[in-house]
């Protein structure tokens, strides 16, 4: 009969409630972007495990979320390039010098 002491399996239960709490932590994100608010996610997270991400990966995105308008990770939509001028930019020697 072998006694089964929590030192053993100490380092293994904390490495999966890490990963428990990293799957809630991303389906919440993944649902707040795809415009259903954080809760529906953490709650899929946190039951379902590595299932609630993978759920959160195929559901549509409601219309006007933040998935659709800036994209699953990004702050600017797709194809939409940098908005700079047409004229380059001055080095310092073409600045203007100011007189003493």
């Amino acid at each position: 009969m072998t006694i089964l002491f929590a030192a053993e399996i100490g380092a293994a239960a904390l490495w999966l409630t890490y990963a428990w709490l990293a799957s809630a932590i991303a389906a919440a994100y993944l649902s707040q972007r795809k415009g259903y608010g954080e809760r529906p996610g953490l709650a899929s997270g946190l039951l379902l495990n590595f299932i609630g991400v993978l759920v959160w990966l195929v559901w549509p995105p409601k219309a006007e979320s933040m998935w659709k308008s800036h994209g699953p990770f990004g702050n600017k939509r797709k194809g939409e390039g940098d908005q700079r001028s047409e004229r380059p930019s001055q080095t310092a020697s073409e600045k203007p010098q100011a007189d003493a």
